[in-house]
């Protein structure tokens, strides 16, 4: 089993250190990489995860850190990383589905 950072979750990615960074730089590189680790974290158990409560499928789960959500595809062969957004906003389909 491997992760894999789908491209919308690397570009959310760069849209939050970009944010943090306008006031800190070194805390939105390190907040990232919390958020990497945190992502990376699932691999020997993905199903640690809650399921997605918008979409309600066994598969799309999600894990906290701090006041984001990391959202996850559970395949045969890997776990994909979705997207990364803040936690006191809705998921949109759109971000797992295209645009």
């Amino acid at each position: 089993m491997k992760i894999l950072w789908t491209r919308e979750s690397q570009l959310r990615l760069l849209e939050i250190e970009e944010y943090i960074a306008r006031d800190n730089p070194s805390a939105a590189i390190r907040f990232v990489d919390e958020l990497i680790t945190t992502g990376e974290s699932i691999i020997n158990k993905p199903e640690k995860g809650r399921i997605v409560p918008e979409l309600s499928i066994e598969t799309i789960r999600e894990v906290i850190h701090k006041n984001y959500r990391i959202v996850y595809i559970i395949k045969q062969n890997s776990i994909d990383i979705l997207t990364v957004f803040e936690a006191h906003r809705l998921l949109r389909k759109d971000e797992l589905f295209g645009r």
